[in-house]
């Protein structure tokens, strides 16, 4: 839901389709990362630049070779290792951060090209300048089990593929006095978690009172979780189960990365009549039925794996299968008790089995007086 004066601003944004060796970019590239995000936690601009390594192993049966790393912005430089790979090798991708244009959370990325790979891996810089120091308690306001401190208890993970591992971390604190153990249980599944101790002595898998860890995630999806999914944790601080558990939020979809060009060209092509469902003016507490009009102009069955929302005033009538050539009406329901008085944009997103437009965004505006 969002003002239709963002409206413009909401339809660019809503159209993009975002420990051990874990496999990125794609289930069958050739490399293998140690991370694909390096989380710097909270830095003071007076520290000046701040650097960080990635490690990519090739694990293919052929050479792989580093052909360019390319920065978002001006900000943060690379440089990587430079000569081709043999199987098993591993390369390095060093990145520095400027930290040189004030305070203000950031998060950069670096694209990633090899030899024989049409996209890059992609790798994220992440993190919050600050220009003055500020308490522990403040820059982690989630507390949990006593001690633990986080920044939210729902972390963004990004857009993955079926069959791909999605990997990440974000920061937590230990704002207590002693150090802490922490681990977690009730763990969703395909969901693995590890936590590294920013400074411990060696060997402790503690975090030292007053101190931070990295939390590292690993994510593998399956056919039966589609778009929007969250997989949850109950973290445990020595011995205490939280009350409240954590989620990191992914968007699935399908995986298109064996198809050809012509393959692709060749598969089911979504095509809607209007994006947009305008229902003008409406009373507070309304129910309005919802239609979208869509046609399959490819040449495969068309599939809707599921249908999402940003708000849950909106619900969907069983998602209809359109065969080659043919229509179908997309139907949902928007409960307007469930909204706010004013103007109001909801966005749905369609998950399909096109390799042309896996992800389908229609959007439903009015006015709720």
């Amino acid at each position: 839901m969002k003002r239709t004066g963002l409206i413009s601003g909401i339809l660019s944004l809503a159209l993009i389709v975002t420990a051990a060796f874990a496999p990125v970019a794609s289930a069958k590239s050739p490399v293998e990362a140690d991370r694909t995000v390096y989380d710097f936690g909270d830095i003071m601009t007076s520290q000046g630049p701040v650097s960080c390594s990635f490690h990519l192993k090739n694990v293919s049966s052929k050479s792989v070779t580093i052909l360019n790393v390319i920065s978002s912005c001006g900000c943060t430089e690379a440089s990587w290792t430079k000569e081709a790979l043999a199987p098993g090798e591993v390369a390095t991708v060093s990145a520095t951060f400027k930290n040189d244009s004030g305070p203000y959370p950031f998060d950069k990325t670096l694209s990633v090209y090899l030899s024989g790979e049409k996209q890059p891996l992609v790798l994220h810089l992440r993190g919050t300048a600050h220009d003055k120091a500020r308490p522990l308690s403040e820059l982690y306001p989630v507390h949990l089990a006593g001690s633990l401190g986080l920044k939210d208890t729902l972390i963004t993970g990004g857009t993955m593929s079926q069959g791909q591992i999605k990997s990440g971390e974000v920061k937590v604190a230990n704002l207590g006095k002693s150090p802490i153990k922490l681990s977690f249980k009730d763990l969703d599944s395909g969901l693995s978690l590890k936590v590294i101790p920013d400074a411990a002595p060696a060997g402790s898998e503690a975090i030292p009172a007053g101190g931070t860890a990295t939390l590292s995630f690993s994510i593998k999806a399956d056919r039966s979780r589609w778009g929007s999914s969250i997989f949850r944790a109950r973290p445990v601080v020595d011995g205490r189960a939280a009350g409240q558990v954590i989620g990191i939020k992914v968007v699935i979809k399908d995986d298109f990365s064996a198809l050809s060009r012509e393959q692709k060209a060749q598969g089911p092509n979504p095509i809607f009549e209007n994006g947009t469902f305008a229902f003008g003016r409406v009373k507070a507490g309304e129910k309005i039925k919802v239609t979208f009009n869509g046609r399959n102009a490819g040449k495969q069955k068309l599939v809707f794996y599921k249908a999402d929302s940003d708000n849950p005033a909106a619900t969907f009538a069983p998602l209809p299968e359109i065969e080659p050539g043919k229509t179908a009406v997309f139907e949902a329901t928007l409960d307007t008790s469930l909204l706010p008085k004013g103007e109001t944009l909801v966005i749905v997103s369609l998950v399909t089995n096109s390799p042309l437009r896996p992800i389908v965004n229609l959007f439903i505006s009015g006015v709720i007086e």
